[in-house]
């Protein structure tokens, strides 16, 4: 059921190398495994001293078209779908090194990510592993937009989307994550966007790496993949696995069902805010000090 007592690292360190979506720059990724209680981090071994950047909420430096984290001067970018491979793994622990500013889209999921990790194997660690439990609901509106928490002995994540477009319309997802279903169900569902939108940044100089090999293109008459879609609704699947990658900034799992209505990556970043100014709303607490049903491991 996705929940463990203890914390969890890679096997083994595990490389990649691919061209940075809006950069097109080729860049190498090495993730290691890490220590107990260290959390994720980044390590940017092209700059001097070598500067590293964690993984967590009060990093983010944007969200317009990427979650990018940073701290003095150094950033990382596009980490949405490695952080989103690395949660739904339950993996705790890991120092990632990069040689450029942004990480390698691969293939525009995080199944390539998610893939070699598993192949690689996961190590349990001697350190408890704390979870954020809701224990009343959070809720943020804007609109028609909308993300709540709600406390549940699972974790669950439920998504739906509208685009005025036949190829997408409305689609909705639930998932408790775990590591097969996240695999399997998640973890290969591509980002998207609509052709007129990358000619735009194609224009200003952005989406350099944007392809049809690591992305979903939709332009006036559907889907501009040959090889089409690799579910009907991939779409909102991608935006859970977005999701899982946004609130895994939070440095913490959460032991809770998170709703999501018409969300991307900025309006997710103000909930995470809304989230720690709720602080009756929620306890941190380990497997052995909360009261919960569910057969951990």
């Amino acid at each position: 059921m996705g929940l463990y007592k203890m914390q969890r690292t890679l096997g083994a360190p595990v490389s990649f190398t691919g061209q940075g979506v809006h950069s097109g720059k080729t860049v190498n990724l090495i993730i290691h495994p890490a220590p107990p209680n260290f959390g994720i981090r980044f390590r940017r071994v092209d700059l001097p001293a070598k500067p590293m950047v964690a993984g967590n909420f009060n990093r983010v430096v944007d969200t317009s078209l990427a979650t990018v984290i940073g701290e003095n001067g150094c950033i990382v970018s596009t980490v949405e779908h490695l952080m989103a491979a690395l949660s739904g793994l339950s993996i705790d622990n890991a120092l990632m090194e990069v040689d450029e500013y942004e990480l390698p889209i691969m293939d525009g999921s995080a199944a390539v990510f998610t893939r070699a990790i598993r192949e690689k194997g996961i190590v349990r660690q001697e350190a408890p592993r704390f979870y954020f439990v809701i224990l009343k609901p959070i809720l943020l509106e804007n609109r028609d937009k909308s993300v709540c928490l709600y406390p549940d002995e699972r974790r669950i994540i439920s998504c739906t989307i509208e685009f005025d477009h036949p190829a997408i319309g409305r689609q909705s997802y639930e998932l408790e994550i775990d590591d097969d279903r996240f695999e399997s169900e998640i973890s290969g569902a591509r980002t998207f966007g609509f052709m007129h939108e990358l000619e735009l940044l194609k224009f200003y100089g952005l989406a350099r790496g944007g392809s049809l090999e690591n992305a979903v293109a939709i332009d006036e008459n559907g889907v501009v993949n040959e090889e089409g879609l690799r579910w009907p609704d991939e779409f909102v699947r991608h935006k859970i696995l977005d999701c899982i990658g946004d609130f895994s900034l939070l440095g913490l799992p959460i032991l809770g069902r998170i709703c999501l209505y018409k969300s991307g990556h900025n309006f997710n970043h103000e909930f995470l805010k809304t989230f720690f100014k709720k602080k009756k709303h929620w306890k941190t607490a380990t497997i052995e000090t909360m009261d919960a049903t569910a057969v951990c491991r």
